[in-house]
Parts: structure tokens; sequence; C-alpha cells
């Protein structure tokens, strides 16, 4: 995926216009208002890399990818200019020199929806370029977001001993769930009912992702496809886990088969 296509920016663009497009996509293609959630994503994903100048710089100078697998389950390669980092302008704007430092580690990671949820600790054996074995720590904050890159600061390369050591990046995957579907801090799941309870309503029983049993008031007249909300119910806030999303059920109402004598009976009800 190239992020600037994504975006609809130049390679050049200012920081300012990536966060600018980022707005105007993210509004336009937001599943809460109707968009289409991969599309969403793509844009997260573009935003995220091309909003901070370090994983710019990587995106836009790509290191070749180093073996295959990691262990632990981890994929890895090695970014940015050996012995370097990106440059950064200081708050005058002038261009400062270029410290140099040994590489970063990218790693990546798939976690499941549950782990996204309640966060996760994981332990993996990681051989850096130097050819030493380091064993690392990550815990994953419950709330997570797929395509985040958590940053591991002094744990990277080693290579050059008078230079800083590089950081290790960890970008997480978040796997599809069978039933929850994510959108940002919500939670859709689809519903089914039969059509006596979508005209008559009633209260129904739902399971939340940690496995609470939710008792809630289906409204008489439902129409198929409506979306309703618990608050509460969803997805911890990556920024501050307190608080949590909603959890959305889409009702599906299930038309049953009828008989010849069903039919007339209902026909007869003139049911408008």
């Amino acid at each position: 995926m190239d992020y600037y296509n994504t975006l609809g920016v130049a390679r050049g663009a200012s920081q300012d216009e990536i966060k600018k497009a980022y707005r105007s996509l993210a509004m336009k293609h937001h599943p809460d208002r109707g968009g289409d959630t991969a599309k969403f994503k793509e844009i997260e994903e573009a935003y995220r890399t091309l909003s901070d100048d370090q994983a710019r710089a990587e995106y836009d100078n790509p290191a070749p990818q180093f073996g295959g697998g990691g262990p632990g389950g981890f994929h890895f390669n090695f970014g940015g200019p050996q012995g370097f980092e990106s440059m950064f302008g200081d708050i005058f704007g002038f261009q400062q020199r270029r410290q140099a430092v040994n590489r970063n580690i990218q790693l990546q990671t798939s976690i499941t929806l549950l782990d996204a949820f309640y966060g996760k600790e994981l332990l993996a054996n990681v051989q850096l370029p130097s050819g030493r074995d380091q064993t690392i720590n990550v815990k994953i904050p419950p709330g997570i977001h797929e395509g985040t890159t958590l940053r591991l600061a002094g744990m990277g390369d080693e290579s050059i001993p008078q230079l800083p050591r590089g950081d290790i990046l960890l970008t997480v995957h978040i796997q599809d769930h069978p039933i929850f579907k994510r959108q940002g801090d919500d939670l859709l799941m689809e519903y089914e009912i039969n059509c006596i309870d979508a005209m008559c309503g009633g209260i129904v029983s739902v399971t939340s992702i940690d496995g609470k049993s939710l008792e809630t008031q289906i409204p008489e007249g439902i129409q198929h496809d409506t979306i309703m909300g618990l608050q509460g119910y969803g997805m911890p806030n990556f920024n501050d886990p307190s608080r949590r999303g909603r959890l959305l059920l889409k009702i599906k109402v299930r038309i049953p088969s009828v008989t010849d004598a069903q039919k007339s009976f209902l026909k007869n009800l003139n049911i408008k």
C-alpha cells in the first residue's frame, strides 16, 4: 500500500498537509458515518506512519527484510540507514546534524481481539544483528488498535559498541473475531430475532466480549438492520482503559416459511 496515495498527498507533503488530508478522509470514511471499515483502517495506518517523523523516514527508505519469521511469533527487519537516525529540526526550524546510533529493529506480532480487550504480556527471544540472543518482555495495553506500533527504547541493534543502541518497534496486528467486529472503541455484532419479536418487541439477552450476560429491550416495530447501542460494553479506550465504547447490536429479522393456511390467516389480519 502506498501511504501517500492513500492520503492523497505528495511525497514531500508537510505534516500540516498530512494531518488535514487525514481528518478529511477520516470524516468521510469513518464506519460510524457509513464508511468502509477496511478503507478507514488503511487511512489510519497511513496516517500513523506518515505523521511520525522516524516511521516516515523508515517508510521512505525501507530496509531489506531480515530472514523470515522471528522467534516467539515475531517477524522482523532492521529499519533505517545503518548507524543513523532520522534528522530533526530544532525549535527554530534549523536542521541539526544527524546523530549516529545503531539501527532500529522492526517486529510484528498478531494477537486476538480478546487479547486487545484485556491487554497481553508477550515474552519472546530475538536474535540481534550482533548475533546475541535477547529476551524481550512486551506489555500490550488494553484497547490497542490494529497497526499500533509500540517502542521499546534502547533494546535494538548494538552492533557498533561506541554508538547508542537502537530501539525495537513492535507493530501489533489484531485477528478478526468470529462474532464481534471492531469499529473504533465500539464492537458490532449481529443479533437475529424472529418477525413476531420484531413486531411486538420484547427483552432479549446478549453476551458481551468479556462474557457478561446483558438484557436489553427490543422496541416494537423494529426494522431489519437497525443498530442498537449498549453503552460501556465495547472495547476499553487505549488512552483511558476505564472508558469503554459501545456494544452495537445490528438487528437481523428472520422471516420464517409459512403454510398456505398461515398465509391466509396473516392476510386476514390486515396488518399495515
